[in-house]
């Protein structure tokens, strides 16, 4: 495989790295948290569901970017990041289950697309990347939840094999709202 540079990520199409590929060239490293900060802070405040009520602080985003990339240098997770014309578009991270019984189980996290680049397919290509890197990491379940009323990405997640396998009715309070926790799965062990 071909080194990836800048000048790669700044073609038209979308061009997905892995962590890996982000931290070798420095000019992305040195401006993914605070493009990762803006891109989660500007769809939090719009209402996504993300986990966070308030959008989140830089530092909240760089502390959880430094784990998850911890994680990804241990093996049990991977970080996924998207870009068009040189300019982050989406990121999204899976990790491992912590406990001994649960290691081959992944939880995918967060895929999270800026809101101008929704409908372009990023975060179809985010999490279909995710998906593979969970296979070639033996992941043999990897599972998510949803707010209910995330129509788009509950469509997108079942498109790519995803099934819904329960939901707390009622569960996510937002402000005076109430909505509905969706649990999905997707089994990696049908292929073996």
């Amino acid at each position: 495989m071909r080194e990836t540079t800048t000048s790669d990520a700044t073609r038209r199409e979308p061009l997905v790295l892995d962590a890996g590929q982000v931290a070798s060239d420095p000019g992305l490293r040195a401006r993914f948290a605070g493009s990762a900060h803006g891109i989660l802070a500007d769809l939090v405040r719009g209402g996504a569901a993300l986990g966070w009520v308030e959008p989140p602080t830089a530092d909240e985003v760089a502390r959880l970017l430094d784990g998850v990339v911890a994680a990804v240098r241990a093996g049990d997770a991977s970080l996924r990041a998207a870009y068009v014309d040189g300019r982050l578009v989406g990121l999204g991270y899976w990790l491992r289950y912590a406990r001994p019984t649960h290691r081959p189980h992944a939880d995918l996290e967060k895929v999270a697309v800026d809101g101008a680049a929704h409908g372009q397919g990023i975060g179809r290509a985010l999490t279909a990347a995710l998906i593979g890197d969970a296979e070639r990491a033996g992941i043999e379940v990897l599972t998510l939840d949803a707010r209910g009323d995330n129509t788009r990405a509950l469509a997108l997640y079942r498109s790519l094999g995803f099934g819904e396998y329960g939901r707390l009715p009622d569960f996510v309070a937002v402000g005076e709202r109430r909505y509905d926790k969706v649990f999905c799965m997707l089994d990696l062990r049908r292929g073996r």
